[in-house]
């Protein structure tokens, strides 16, 4: 399930969740047949089922998981016999137990249930989705909510196969994990019943069923049909996506050692769909925005999001799909490995778009992420439902992806991957642990991979690696006669670099200070001025490495693949400084730049070193590098900057990007390379963000009345900043047009952009306007919690909309969905003071939300480690603008 291009970590609203559990061990399902008949105009469903099972311990009950199903009939039958079943329902464990008068014996049975149920409006189960014309309804399983839809052993090793039969109106079709076998009339004049094929073996989170007038796009890869479907007015959004899956298919079939697993594949885009996209065994169902695109006006950024989003959920249909985990504790062997994977079909078949560099990004979120105390390692306890939804965050997504990264590199990419094939092979159609992993990594590379996965996936945090470089030579060295005595002539042996490095845990908030007992065993990869690139085993609080010859420069972490934050003493960070530009790659001065700004925010460094690392880097045109300071710069202006300081801080922002502007140009240019148009997007983000540049406002807004005109005629990329910039600057008028624009538009990225732009108006009467739009039946479910977490994260009108939030929460609460919730809780992470980290504790404690218990204690702790960067930085700042951006006097405000 991919949730990283929306936003990453949205949780809450499961009732009833207090203390779910395990299944008893005394019956194991084999085949599943299915009949539903969803009624779209009373929003309920009836349905039918046979389970084939096989009965390990006698007895005379079967526990199944159900919850907000109705039974209307139940039996047992074994060896021709029929016994009618009491159904007793646990809501609290989300359990059903159907109990027998005669004890069922050791062997084959089948359970029949007939039963009914509701299609919510919470978007997990069952459920209903809407657009302005129609209802549609559609599935979303995963984790634990197979049991909402029917009866079932909703665990992930309790694999089976499944018939399925959907039963819709007229004029309607369905789409299943099969293909459709059979059409046929009725039951009735007015339905028609689809049957599909059965199922390879697998988890209950993985049925899938949509309905509704979908229409598709056709194509084929290797003999594998493949369709891209949708409500009717997407048909012509979905061509790019079908001509990306079938590159993504061809490609994994030739590293995999297994072909595609399944007979068919359909990708469904639906209008009212929370996750990013989720991988149902052979019918991926996406939301709408990451899936359908204008082929021909859609950025560069949102056509790579569409192709790695599929890449992501077809690398599924090999990890998790055709070798599940055993249990949640382990979802980083899905998730983690479909993050790790999908940027191997973007590298190899679009290099233009960079996706190495994109992992640096993604590694350095979870780094950031991983630095609170109330992190949790990537394989953890979780029993209960809302503790198993608290792992689909950063650490089971981009943790255990870049572990993954680092130890490919560390064993070499064939290695890795023969290891890879080695797991799918001996695991298929059946489940898996971590053990199961690492096993076949070591046993194909013969390095001690288990030992280095054992430390990152069991440990909770990050490793913070300090690096002291000193050159030595030795003395000279008397020369031995053949007799052994010693002559008078002396050699000088050669000088040496001796690194030492020490290890321990580094953490987001300087004053929480925990014990920190932890030890990584780490690949370290140096790269320096003398000899080739090389890693070594790290695994003690201290050692030291000797490199040949004097070194005038060290670098730890080559190609910035492993998953460590390095601290350089203040020597070696100047000599890499002068060096940064030509000696390092573009991924290595990422990974440096991310490295001090993150030790900047937790009190390890001084803001001085990371604003000089900026200013050596103002010519780096690689888009990459850009993004990997720009939201420094922002926390800074955000926090540091007092009312004093504006002045000298925005012309020093103006003078420092100003020139790398001139040197791209502010338009584009006839075959200009795509990167350098996103370069452009932040250099107009910092300078008419940061900057107040007149320039950068007013082409700006003459950009956004050339996209509320013409929204083809700006690229989209480009139009989403100028919306945003115009807006801050923006009236009553220019809001009603961006309003009204986005009611017109069509394309999901078009809506995308004006609601980006709604966001970032300033008058808190148009605020809101907006908040009462976003809660509204205008905006689908599955944004709204999006909407109203990107305006707390505006510090500039959070004022306004955090108090709103709190006076209109039964309307806020009654739009909150699975995830939604979560991500209002963690959007007021962005708070920096006191005061409001208690209100915050304080509001969500007396609403609770289910599954955001640990992105609650987030919360409070990134806002003391906000407080505190506030108070260790603030000072600095104001000396060195003193000293760059003209005369300034320390202050207690902040933007």
């Amino acid at each position: 399930m991919q949730f990283r291009k929306i936003a990453i970590i949205l949780f809450a609203f499961l009732p009833l969740l207090a203390v779910a559990q395990r299944l008893p061990e005394n019956v194991v399902p084999d085949h599943y047949k299915l009949v539903f008949t969803p009624d779209l105009r009373s929003a309920t469903f009836t349905g039918q089922e046979t389970i084939d099972v096989r009965v390990i311990h006698p007895g005379n009950s079967v526990t199944l998981n159900s919850i907000e199903i109705e039974f209307q009939k139940a039996s047992i039958t074994q060896n021709g016999k029929t016994q009618e079943a009491k159904v007793t329902l646990d809501p609290a464990t989300e359990q059903a137990t159907l109990t027998v008068p005669s004890p069922l014996a050791a062997g084959s049975a089948s359970i029949e249930v007939q039963f009914t149920g509701i299609l919510n409006d919470k978007l997990h189960g069952f459920y209903l989705a809407k657009t302005k014309l129609r209802s549609y309804a559609t599935t979303q399983f995963e984790a634990t909510d197979a049991r909402r839809a029917f009866p079932s052993f909703d665990e992930p090793a309790l694999k089976a196969t499944f018939d399925v039969t959907v039963v819709v109106d007229k004029g309607d079709t369905a789409i299943s994990n099969g293909r459709i076998i059979s059409d046929t009339p009725g039951p009735g004049p007015e339905k028609h019943s689809l049957k599909f094929s059965t199922t390879k073996k697998m988890s209950t989170y993985l049925v899938a069923m949509a309905v509704g007038d979908l229409q598709c796009n056709e194509g084929s890869a290797e003999d594998i049909p493949i369709r891209v479907c949708g409500t009717p007015d997407k048909k012509p959004l979905g061509v790019a996506a079908v001509r990306y899956a079938e590159e993504i298919l061809k490609y994994y079939n030739q590293y995999y050692g297994i072909k595609y697993p399944f007979e068919k594949l359909d990708i469904v885009g639906l209008p009212d769909f929370e996750a990013g996209a989720m991988e149902n065994s052979a019918a991926i169902f996406y939301r709408e925005s990451l899936l359908f695109i204008d082929d021909k006006n859609s950025s560069v950024s949102t056509r790579q999001a569409v192709f790695e989003v599929l890449a992501h959920e077809m690398a599924h249909q090999w990890f998790g799909d055709l070798v599940t985990m055993k249990w949640w504790n382990n979802l980083w062997l899905n998730e983690g490995f479909a993050t790790w994977m999908a940027l191997k079909p973007s590298l190899a078949l679009h290099p233009e778009w960079n996706a190495n560099l994109g992992a640096v990004i993604a590694t350095n979120g979870a780094l950031q992420f991983d630095a609170l105390k109330n992190t949790h390692p990537i394989r953890v306890k979780a029993d209960k439902p809302q503790e198993i939804i608290e792992l689909f965050d950063a650490i089971s997504y981009e943790k255990s992806a870049a572990v993954l990264r680092m130890i490919e590199s560390y064993v070499s990419p064939d290695v890795f991957r023969r290891g890879v094939n080695a797991y799918l092979s001996k695991f298929s159609y059946s489940n898996a642990t971590a053990e199961d992993f690492w096993g076949a990594i070591t046993q194909v590379s013969g390095r001690p991979v288990d030992k280095i996965m054992l430390s990152f996936v069991d440990l909770p945090g990050e490793p913070l690696v300090s690096v002291k470089s000193e050159c030595i030579t030795p003395p000279p060295q008397p020369v031995s006669t053949r007799k052994g005595k010693r002559s008078k002539a002396t050699i000088q042996p050669h000088p040496k670099t001796e690194v030492t490095i020490s290890q321990r845990r580094l953490f987001a908030d300087p004053g929480s200070d925990p014990e920190n007992n932890e030890v990584w065993m780490i690949p370290l990869c140096f790269k320096s001025s003398e000899g080739k690139p090389f890693c070594q085993i790290f695994s003690q609080r201290q050692e030291t490495v000797p490199l040949t010859g004097c070194s005038s420069w060290v670098f730890t972490n080559a190609n910035a693949v492993g998953y460590y934050r390095t601290q350089y003493d203040a020597a070696d960070l100047q000599k890499l400084s002068g060096s940064i530009a030509t000696q390092l790659n573009t991924a290595e001065r990422m990974s440096l730049v991310n490295d001090e700004s993150a030790l900047v925010r937790a009190g390890q460094e001084n803001v001085v070193r990371l604003l000089d690392l900026v200013a050596a880097l103002n010519q780096d045109t690689e888009r990459e590098v850009v993004d990997s300071y720009i939201r420094s710069l922002e926390s800074m202006d955000r926090y540091l900057v007092t009312p004093q300081d504006r002045p000298a801080f925005t012309a020093w922002i103006r003078s420092n990007f100003q020139p790398m502007m001139q040197k791209i140009g502010w338009t584009p240019t006839a075959g200009e390379n795509p990167g350098i148009g996103q370069v452009r997007f932040h250099l107009l983000r910092i300078l008419g963000g940061m900057g107040d540049d007149p320039e950068a406002i007013r082409r700006s807004t003459r950009l956004a009345e050339q996209y509320l005109e013409n929204p083809e005629s700006v690229e989209s990329g480009l139009a989403q900043i100028a919306l945003g910039i115009a807006a801050r600057n923006g009236n009553a008028d220019l809001f009603d047009r961006y309003l009204a624009a986005m009611r017109k538009a069509h394309s999901p990225e078009q809506i995308g952009n004006l609601a980006f732009g709604l966001t970032n108006f300033q008058d808190p009467q148009l605020v809101r306007r907006w908040l009462q739009v976003v809660v509204s039946d205008e905006i689908s479910n599955q944004d709204t919690a999006a909407r109203i977490g990107e305006m707390l994260t505006r510090y500039s009108v959070r004022e306004t909309v955090w108090p709103w939030v709190k006076e209109h929460w039964p309307e806020v609460e009654k739009k909150t969905t699975t995830l939604g919730g979560g991500l209002i809780v963690s959007s007021t992470r962005s708070f920096c003071d006191a005061d409001s980290r208690d209100d915050v504790q304080r509001f969500f404690t007396e609403h609770k939300i289910p599954s955001a218990e640990r992105a609650l204690r987030q919360v409070v702790e990134s806002v003391n480690a906000c407080i505190s960067y506030r108070e260790h930085q603030q000072k600095n700042l104001t000396s060195w603008l003193g000293q760059h951006g003209g005369s300034t006097t320390a202050g207690n405000g902040a933007r």
